[in-house]
């Protein structure tokens, strides 16, 4: 193990950390010394139902191995309940590792409002709602490390995960723009898509590579962007199978027409291969890097 990167003092809040990639996420971290609040409603992967048996086996794992923490049965669409149990447990809340996810996957025209909903509330709404309650605390402390938990569904789509896709990929345009307002009070924010073998992707991942794809190949990177020793934020990584690596937006260089004169779908017709075209692709960091094209197109043809 290497011990450069510690949680000696510092608390850290897992959601969903009853099985799957929120136990292999809890366990690190408290191997790594981390007083850690295993929170899990102790659901079904569809969302229904609780029992609270789920969070109190992690941590008991984590007490014999001589580890500190707490069980929390909360769900995290209470997030403030859940963040007042790190304060009263703790004493204070360091990290944030929004993990909870359910899946209730459909094709769109079979999809009904409780499927979208449901999906919305635990993953957006919930991500929010701890997110919210701790920010405070990170704030004053300046200091903090917020993990997201996205989506390959949300970055390239998946059949039959509209619902799922969608709550995934907003997470990541919650990270960036946390990481713009928390980066003064020294908290950063990233978030990760990853594949493991869970209870969600049980089924739908071939047998031989599910077995591949343990939740404990997940976590050192998740444990490594919640330290002090990780200065990244805004990052988005796919994480899986003993691989990880970055992903970024792309955006080509584009066409751009006389703004004063106006163009027609002909016009854009007649440049789409121009305006599809990747080569000497741009990859914008922030809002105005992202304008840089459209305001030197405004320069070009200013009176």
């Amino acid at each position: 193990m290497n011990d450069s990167v510690r949680f000696e003092d510092k608390v850290v809040i897992v959601t969903g950390a009853g099985g799957g990639l929120g136990r292999a996420h809890a366990l690190l971290f408290a191997r790594h010394g981390a007083k850690v609040l295993v929170n899990d409603l102790g659901g079904s992967a569809q969302g229904e139902g609780a029992n609270a048996s789920a969070a109190d086996r992690v941590v008991a794992e984590i007490r014999e191995a001589g580890g500190i923490a707490e069980a929390n049965h909360d769900s995290v669409t209470d997030g403030d309940k859940l963040v007042q149990n790190a304060l009263d447990a703790f004493g204070r809340v360091d990290v944030v590792v929004n993990n909870a996810g359910i899946l209730r996957d459909k094709t769109f025209h079979k999809m009904d409002d409780a499927d979208w909903d449901l999906v919305y509330r635990v993953h957006v709404e919930g991500a929010y709602k701890v997110t919210r309650a701790a920010w405070p605390h990170l704030r004053e402390q300046n200091y903090g490390r917020v993990i997201f938990t996205a989506s390959t569904s949300g970055i390239y789509g998946n059949f039959g995960q509209s619902n799922y896709g969608m709550a995934k990929l907003g997470l990541y345009g919650l990270t960036r723009t946390l990481a713009i307002e928390g980066r003064k009070n020294n908290i950063f924010v990233n978030a990760i898509a990853p594949t493991g073998g869970t209870r969600m992707t049980e089924g739908l991942i071939p047998p031989q590579v599910f077995e591949q794809l343990k939740p404990e190949l997940v976590s050192p990177l998740v444990v490594y962007l919640a330290s002090e020793a990780c200065q990244e934020t805004s990052g988005l990584f796919e994480v899986g199978g003993g691989w990880m690596g970055k992903v970024r937006w792309e955006r080509s260089l584009g066409a751009g027409f006389d703004p004063r004169e106006g163009f027609s779908p002909e016009d854009v017709a007649a440049h789409w291969q121009q305006i599809c075209d990747f080569q000497d692709a741009v990859h914008p960091n922030d809002n105005l890097e992202a304008l840089k094209e459209m305001m030197a197109n405004l320069q070009r043809y200013a009176v």
